[in-house]
């Protein structure tokens, strides 16, 4: 189990006390902690080379015995640093969610619309079954009409046959008046046997022409038909042109709305020219406040080194003054022996741990500079996600090197600390003690040259903060007015979106509209043509009817004309009688 401990150290009369780990919480999973309920003190196996009040991850087994420890500066950027992302991966995830909420909102209102447009074509296209269905019962009454005139023309040529026979009868027949009117002109007068047979064969033509009136009212009902099926075609042709009027109309309209949407989007497209050029000024003012950024952040680190090297310094001019020797020389031998090993032994712990720490700072420098280097060669996208890295490396580097500051500064001290507990030691064995490394050196003059470089410094960074706060306020201004533009640039483009999306829609309706004036078109021109057709026919046979009844008033005045021939042949005075 991982827990998250604090060092403590009891304090003695020499040295720090012996380590203990207090237990603050216990990890759950690995985004997941809990604090530990109460005060838990786990003693430490050996002596940590930890101060007082240091953080640490400590692995115990399920008997709370200690299996090993690490320093937990780091594993706590790196947690805060997860956590840091969970929140911006959060915040993200729910604009995400709020645009889909948006777009699935669009898109049922989009549903919506083409539900209800689907629903009046499908009521247009109902309208246009029924009409097509009443073309066809016309169609199909058309084609009986035809069929009736078509029977009306059988009928009319069998008619016509028999009115041929009939005039090849008569014609027999006149031959044979002829031929007895010419035996006849030899006499004068006929016997009655002789009128009798004349007057049967001119009964016999009389019955032998055609009746005309049946088929001239079958005729005219045809005629009447054919006008009714026209007025309703005539309905359907005015309808047609009226589609078609409304098909040029809003073809015409729609041709319009596309040049519009083509101009917008050139005039779109060149403001998008302008905003990525205002990004990529943008992008430079950011290089520039990031190597501002980075030369102010030298020199705060400069600055503190040089802080580190006075604190040492002024530790090493008066670390005499941090050990009481009196009471070292009162202290037994042996337990002055001791202390001293012990006090050699923690710096040992102490020095390994902070070469240990020196080597993770220069590792993690070097992978600041390795992301530096990649930023310089990265594209648009991938550099903002390398500058995160970055950011997160340099606050994982800055932590860590305040933390090694405080180590340091200790390591220091317990060097001092060791060095006059060896001197004594050595003094009172009779050891020759060397007295150059006495800290008897006058360090004031330097302590003075490093506080003068640190106020210049100071002044420099000061001016560089302000200059990095200018440049700030102008990068924060120019990237809102560059978040504005592109929030117009986006919902204008949304707009023509959705302008281009109706414009489909409506070249949609404009090809169905074509379409239904094809069918239109394409439905009655052959009704057209074959009416027509039929109307031609009708037409003709009226022409032969007018032709045939004209013939048969001419056999009947030739058969009339016989009548009276014959009468005055049996009849001679007739001839001479006085009306």
């Amino acid at each position: 189990m991982l827990y998250l401990a604090e060092v403590i150290r009891k304090t003695r009369v020499i040295g720090a006390g012996r380590a203990e780990f207090k237990l603050l919480a216990l990890q759950r999973s690995e985004q997941s902690w809990s604090p530990v309920q109460g005060e838990e003190i786990i003693p430490a196996t050996d002596d940590v080379p930890y101060n007082a009040g240091v953080l640490v991850m400590l692995e115990l087994t399920a008997s709370k015995q200690i299996q090993r420890y690490t320093e937990a500066g780091r594993q706590l950027v790196g947690i805060l640093q997860n956590f840091s992302r969970l929140q911006e991966k959060a915040k993200v995830q729910e604009e995400e969610i709020e645009q889909w909420k948006q777009s699935l909102t669009y898109q049922s209102q989009e549903l919506n619309r083409r539900e209800m447009e689907m629903e009046l074509r499908l009521e247009e296209l109902q309208q246009l079954e029924a009409e097509l269905a009443g073309m066809e019962q016309q169609k199909q009454e058309i084609d009986s009409q035809r069929e009736e005139v078509d029977r009306l023309r059988q009928e009319f040529e069998r008619r016509s046959q028999e009115l041929e026979g009939a005039w090849a009868q008569l014609h027999g027949e006149m031959n044979r008046l002829e031929e007895k009117t010419a035996e006849l002109n030899q006499s004068t007068t006929l016997d009655a046997g002789q009128a009798a047979y004349l007057q049967e064969l001119l009964n016999r033509l009389s019955t032998a022409v055609a009746p005309t009136d049946s088929i001239r009212e079958q005729l005219n009902l045809s005629f009447d038909l054919i006008g009714q099926q026209q007025e309703q075609l005539n309905h359907y042709w005015q309808a047609l042109d009226q589609h078609r009027s409304t098909a040029h109309e809003t073809q015409a309209q729609v041709d319009r709305q596309s040049q519009e949407i083509h101009d917008r989007w050139q005039g779109w497209h060149q403001t998008q020219a302008d905003l990525e050029q205002a990004k990529a000024d943008l992008r430079a003012k950011q290089e520039t406040l990031i190597v501002r950024q980075y030369y102010a952040q030298t020199l705060s680190q400069s600055l503190q080194g040089q802080e580190g090297l006075h604190h040492q310094l002024a530790q090493l001019a008066g670390s005499s003054e941090k050990v009481d020797l009196s009471q070292l020389e009162n202290l037994p031998l042996d337990e002055l022996q001791n202390v001293t090993n012990d006090l050699e032994k923690d710096l040992e712990k102490l020095s390994r741990f902070v070469s240990s720490q020196e080597e993770e700072l220069s590792l993690q420098q070097s992978e600041i500079d390795q992301l530096k280097q990649q930023i310089q060669q990265a594209s648009e996208y991938d550099r903002l996600r390398l500058e995160t890295e970055l950011a997160d490396e340099q606050d994982r580097y800055q932590m860590l090197h305040e933390t090694l500051i405080g180590q340091r500064r200790n390591l220091q001290e317990r060097q001092a600390i060791l060095k006059q507990h060896q001197m004594v030691l050595a003094r009172r064995q009779g050891l020759p003690v060397n007295q150059e490394e006495n800290y008897t050196a006058n360090l004031e003059p330097v302590l003075q040259q490093i506080t003068a470089l640190r106020q210049q410094q100071a002044q420099e960074l000061a001016d560089l903060e302000t200059q990095i706060q200018q440049l700030q306020q102008t990068i924060d201004s120019d990237q809102q007015t560059i978040d504005q533009r592109t929030q117009q640039q986006q919902q204008q483009r949304e707009e023509l979106a959705q302008l281009e999306q109706q414009l489909k829609s409506q070249m949609s309706s404009v090809g169905e509209l074509w379409g239904k004036v094809n069918t239109y078109q394409e439905s009655l021109q052959p009704i057209q043509d074959r009416l027509n057709g039929l109307r031609e026919k009708a037409e003709a046979i009226a022409a032969m009817m007018t032709q045939f009844q004209e013939a048969t008033d001419y056999q009947h005045q030739a058969i009339d004309e016989m009548r009276g021939a014959i009468d005055r042949l049996v009849n001679p005075q007739m001839e001479y009688a006085v009306p």
